[in-house]
């Protein structure tokens, strides 16, 4: 591999003549190594058959250099050695910094593509079905505690379990690791009923232990984390018997068994830190349809569990492998390329099927009138809103813009795009603009408060309402005092509601609220959507709207043109 970037070092340098002359001290500055290293990368290369070189003796005197090979045929080289080692970084690396053509661009994703979907083998007289998927995001850590991706609560819900869990229909929740479960008639004291011989992927019987454990860890962590105001809302847990567990509320709150059915609530085992000294964000152990048996920096491997207490998945094993950039699905040929891809990103092809989940991704930004400046002023944030909002229907106000200082617009590096944007179209009509970006933790912290804009985003899924009071409750943060009041009283109403349609109607006013009196400006949304070949079967989304990968299963070979 490492020749083989040599090589490309080197013809990007001087390939373009047929045979050019040069020095081995030049060679080496190219290639980042001394004179002696030079020499020895050349006699390998002549040794490869690659290169043509008529030394001339004496140092500094010049000789002559020949290629003889495309760099095309090298770089491919490179993409199928790094594949053959499951080393994709390696290859996406090549495709990136050697892919100077499309056509090229083309055959080297097309060796990738066939990296991944569907694999079968014959392992001791047993057919092992690997199913190998990417995600564009890097994945650090699978702890419920400390997750902040979407795709590690993706790998997350294969790997833990909840007390309960959403059904596919939306808000119809029901038993997960609780079999059943009750309420006193405060609604504060909850009390849940365990399944009996659930295994942990360690062996060990899931207990209700393991239940208090989980939810103290949630209690008394320091973390600024997703749904932090409604477990932080509990009073005691209590072990009553090894299956029977009581969570008592400080208050009543009818997001709580929502809250039960997300990834952060998932149950883990409280032996497995303390007495194997095991880091549970990688190297995880949960009672769910999959364990982790691998994970590197850009490669997670999980493998069945077949004792689930739900029934065995049907896949054997499935690699993720995080790919950073975006790969057209329907490009490669339908019989190498992925069988399952989510959010493909080209159009539709006639050998794709395509399913569209009820989840969905919204941008949007606000407006920080906690913040002494011009956006206190209704009119300054109405002109900037028409300003947004025309240029994305191709006109601008013909109102000039206010006389104000910079605008700072905050944001995360994931939503860069959208800030940068969002300050190209408000310079074009008069404003002057700045954009921070910082990390997700640093965005929960005083960089908010202190912009003048800040750029949101909100995933939909069937934890919508969960999501949407975490956001309201972020987002009255930045708003004046009376408006804040007003937004504060609404939330506490939807606590309080146990219907969850009513609930939606009061949040969709608070939605109004904030867009009328411009507080609140909706960028766009996008649909999740799965892309998958017509031998996919079982194709089902789970809560949030990704593939559920227990229920993916493929026919045969001999059967699946049929």
């Amino acid at each position: 591999m490492k020749l083989h970037s040599q090589y490309l070092k080197l013809h990007s340098r001087y390939g373009s003549a047929a045979e050019v002359t040069v020095t081995l001290d030049e060679l080496a500055q190219t290639l980042g190594c001394t004179h002696r290293n030079a020499l020895h990368v050349v006699n390998k290369m002549v040794q490869q058959s690659w290169i043509v070189w008529t030394s001339s003796r004496g140092r500094g005197r010049r000789s002559t250099l020949r290629f003889l090979l495309p760099s095309e045929e090298i770089a491919l080289q490179s993409m199928k050695q790094a594949i053959s080692r499951k080393d994709i970084l390696s290859s996406i690396e090549g495709i990136r910094d050697h892919a100077r053509s499309s056509s090229l661009q083309d055959t080297l994703q097309g060796w990738l593509l066939a990296y991944f979907g569907h694999h079968s083998e014959m392992r001791s007289d047993k057919q092992i079905d690997t199913l190998r998927l990417p995600v564009t995001q890097q994945l650090h850590t699978f702890d419920p505690l400390y997750m902040n991706l979407l795709a590690e609560s993706f790998v997350s819900s294969h790997v833990f379990d909840g007390l309960l869990r959403q059904s596919g229909e939306q808000n119809v929740i029901g038993p997960g690791l609780a079999h059943a479960w009750e309420a006193d008639e405060s609604r504060t004291t909850w009390t849940f009923f365990l399944r009996k011989e659930v295994l942990f992927h360690h062996g060990k019987v899931l207990g209700a232990e393991d239940v208090v454990y989980s939810f103290e860890r949630l209690m008394q962590t320091s973390q600024r984390t997703l749904y932090s105001y409604i477990f932080k809302e509990i009073q005691a847990v209590t072990a009553l018997s090894p299956t029977t567990v009581q969570i008592q509320l400080k208050k009543p709150n009818e997001l709580f068994l929502p809250f039960l059915c997300t990834s952060r609530a998932a149950i883990v085992p409280r032996d497995w830190e303390g007495a194997r000294g095991t880091d549970l964000g990688r190297q995880p152990a949960g009672t769910g349809p999959f364990k982790v048996t691998e994970m590197h920096e850009h490669l997670c491997v999980l493998e069945v569990f077949p004792y689930y207490f739900q029934g065995r998945a049907h896949l054997d094993r499935v690699e993720i492998i995080y790919v950073p950039w975006e790969i057209d699905a329907s490009s490669a040929d339908s019989g190498a390329a992925f069988h399952v891809i989510q959010n493909p990103s080209a159009p539709e092809s006639s050998s794709w099927s395509r399913m569209h989940s009820e989840s969905s991704t919204r941008k949007f930004v606000t407006c920080n009138t906690h913040k002494k400046g011009p956006l206190s002023d209704p009119l300054v944030r109405g002109h900037l809103i028409s300003c947004l909002q025309g240029a994305a229907a191709g006109n601008i106000p013909e109102v000039s813009a206010p006389h104000v200082g910079p605008l700072q617009i905050a944001t995360i590096p994931q939503y860069g795009g959208d800030a940068e944007d969002i300050a190209l179209k408000l310079t074009a009509a008069g404003y002057s603009c700045r954009v921070v970006t910082v990390s997700p933790e640093e965005f929960k912290g005083s960089i908010r408060l202190e912009s003048d804009l800040i750029v949101f985003s909100l995933f939909r899924d069937q934890d919508e309402q969960l999501r949407l009071f975490d956001l309201y409750q972020t987002l009255s943060r930045h708003l004046d005092a009376h408006t804040r009041g007003d937004i504060e009283g609404m939330l506490h109403r939807i606590s309080r509601e146990p219907d969850p349609h009513v609930r939606a109607e009061i949040f969709q006013r608070i939605e109004k609220r904030l867009t009328d009196e411009h507080h609140l400006h909706i960028l766009y949304e996008k649909p999740t959507q799965t892309a998958y070949l017509p031998s996919v079967r079982g194709v089902t989304f789970n809560s949030q709207g990704w593939v559920d990968l227990r229920h993916i299963w493929f026919p045969p070979e001999d059967l699946k043109a049929r």
